[in-house]
């Protein structure tokens, strides 16, 4: 009955992994099934906690709501048996490759944080959010791919933040509908909203950049998945430019003609990485 329990959970993973639009390439079919079961693991159950705190019907339903995830999450890292099917598959991708529970944790404090903060004025206070809600995801994959050291873990962050800054720029239009700006107020008042578009996009594209050294330093499928997610964030920066800014009229998007280029163009910078020698393992 545990096989069966696994799988319908792993089913269950794989649906909000297709259900949900994103930027990038969530799990390459160039990596082993094994990696990308864990990397649909740790998607949905990003994509559940999110959910648990913007799409409940009030701010005090969305903390009832994610204090119980919290408290369900603590008990999986405590030798429960989880209930939940995301939490149940979770738990073998967190034994098997000794996953830390703290990006855990982090991630559910960021959408905390989110029923409580609904703008942010200055860049410091909004890296410090997005090193609780984006930085946390970049260990998790870290983590299954075996992947550890300060010098990865920060890179990691980097492209996590930029990536996340690429999905803030993006959503400009439908942010507001849930009365959230994750634009830089000081930069609203100087430049305008486009303007501040502008500056999170040219913000997310130096920390992207980050992930260049980073895909020197990891095995093979972990480079090809990183470049994966770094030109998906760069793509969408490009959409947001070629929309001269402007997403809270539009919101732009990836196509999937250019995510299919993507992958082909992620793919052959890999393999000509891997033939150079540059890849050199954990650090």
């Amino acid at each position: 009955m545990s096989d069966v329990a696994l799988t319908a959970a792993d089913a269950y993973c794989r649906e909000l992994t297709r259900r949900h639009y994103e930027n990038f390439i969530v799990a390459s079919g160039l990596v082993s099934p094994d990696i990308r079961r864990d990397l649909a693991r740790v998607y949905a159950f990003c994509r559940t906690t999110d959910d648990l705190g913007d799409e409940s019907a009030s701010r005090h339903e969305a903390l009832e709501r994610l204090g119980r995830w919290r408290t369900e999450v603590h008990a999986m890292f405590t030798g429960t048996t989880p209930v939940h099917p995301v939490l149940y598959a979770l738990r073998e991708t967190v034994a098997r490759a000794a996953i830390s529970p703290e990006p855990f944790f982090d991630l559910i404090e960021a959408n905390r944080l989110d029923q409580e903060a609904t703008a942010y004025q200055t860049w410091p206070q909004l890296e410090a959010y997005c090193r609780l809600s984006a930085a946390p995801v970049g260990r998790m994959v870290l983590g299954i791919f075996g992947v550890d050291g300060p010098a990865a873990q920060a890179l990691s962050d980097d492209v996590c933040i930029g990536l996340q800054l690429a999905n803030h720029a993006q959503d400009v239009k439908r942010d507001a509908l849930i009365g959230r700006r994750y634009l830089l107020g000081e930069e609203v008042t100087a430049a305008g909203t486009s303007g501040a578009v502008r500056g999170l996009v040219e913000r997310a594209r130096r920390l992207l950049d980050s992930g260049r050294a980073l895909e020197t330093m990891v095995p093979f499928p972990l480079a090809l998945q990183l470049r994966l997610y770094r030109m998906g964030g760069l793509a969408i920066c490009k959409a947001i430019e070629d929309i001269d800014y402007h997403t809270e009229v539009r919101r732009p998007t990836v196509s999937g003609r250019d995510r299919v280029a993507i992958l082909v163009r992620a793919l052959g910078s890999s393999l000509r990485a891997g033939k150079s020698g540059r890849y050199v393992g954990s650090t």
